[in-house]
């Protein structure tokens, strides 16, 4: 028996091609598009979180991005200040990664627009990973499978556009927000809360002046203030260093305090050890720099209303996306 011949079409959408005879119509041609467009998504989140934890990208293969930001920690290290190769150390203590992609500006100072920029920073910055771009793309390059996964992703080779936008995109995957306080305050489950908890959820509310830097649900404005931490500051004046603005010497960006019973150390320098610590700090009134705040006042709490502030915090700990993330994180 002779069977008949035939031809069919193709056409590409991106690097994948698709036969004409599968597409029926243009509603077809919308969501074969679509369902690439996710594909090419995930293959960036995949390839993003591959090179979060590869540690060759540093200059003594030994520093990744997930050495100074521990999944179990929140994204954090738990250090003082991070180190980076043969053990140098930054002048920073290393902020959570979680809900980043809620951010309306990255790192302390509040300088960069998008994460995209903060990639390259620790990449190329001496005492974290000291690589120069150039060498390390070529580095990058020849290590499967980045350089086909970028081809997939992007329809390019492996380059500086590949490695922050797809490490971005993988950072914006990290969320934490279903804490037992998301639960109460959503208003899924009023029982939520212990008594005590939701005590201290009133006194940060409504007693102290908290919500002014910390409100609900982010806990962080934002923005960079000076919180009062020294009366001189040192050697790294915060926001200063950006625009040599003596306005703005001791500004750093305000963090979010989701998760903070599991971040410590505290501060940007990690000074602070406990969240006794913190607490005290500001019920002094601050260190009185020039440029502190207004909003930071002296307090008092008695024993018990200090328990009860403490708990409130810990019930803003939610550690789920854990569950969600791969082998990489855990």
């Amino acid at each position: 028996m002779r069977l008949k011949s035939f031809s069919f079409t193709l056409f590409s959408i991106g690097a994948f091609i698709v036969p004409f005879f599968m597409v029926k119509n243009s509603i077809e041609i919308k969501k074969i598009a679509k369902e690439i467009d996710r594909t090419k998504e995930q293959l960036t989140i995949h390839l993003g979180e591959k090179l979060f934890f590869e540690k060759r990208l540093s200059i003594n293969n030994t520093v990744s991005c997930a050495t100074c930001h521990v999944p179990k920690f929140a994204f954090t290290d738990r250090k003082k200040v991070s180190e980076g190769v043969y053990g140098r150390k930054t002048e920073r203590n290393s902020p959570s990664l979680l809900n980043s992609y809620k951010l309306k500006t990255v790192m302390y100072d509040a300088h960069l627009p998008t994460l995209e920029m903060q990639v390259i920073v620790p990449i190329q910055e001496h005492v974290e990973m000291d690589m120069k771009m150039i060498d390390l793309i070529k580095k990058i390059k020849q290590i499967e499978p980045y350089n086909s996964l970028a081809l997939k992703a992007f329809d390019r080779e492996f380059d500086a556009y590949v490695l922050t936008r797809s490490i971005a995109a993988y950072e914006r995957t990290l969320l934490s927000e279903n804490s037992r306080f998301d639960q109460y305050y959503s208003g899924k489950n009023k029982t939520a809360l212990t008594r005590n908890e939701k005590a201290g959820w009133k006194i940060f509310s409504e007693k102290l002046y908290c919500t002014k830097c910390h409100p609900a649900p982010d806990f962080t404005t934002y923005l960079p203030e000076n919180n009062g931490l020294y009366k001189n500051f040192k050697s790294d004046k915060g926001r200063f260093r950006i625009h040599l603005d003596s306005t703005q010497i001791g500004f750093f960006k305000i963090p979010s305090l989701r998760n903070s019973a599991i971040t410590y150390p505290y501060m940007h320098d990690g000074s602070m050890q406990t969240l006794n610590d913190v607490i005290d700090h500001y019920s002094r009134g601050g260190a009185g720099h020039t440029l502190q705040s207004k909003n930071i006042q002296p307090f008092n709490l008695s024993k018990e209303e200090k328990y009860q502030l403490i708990v409130f915090l810990k019930s803003l700990t939610d550690l789920t996306y854990l569950k969600k993330t791969s082998i990489h994180t855990k």
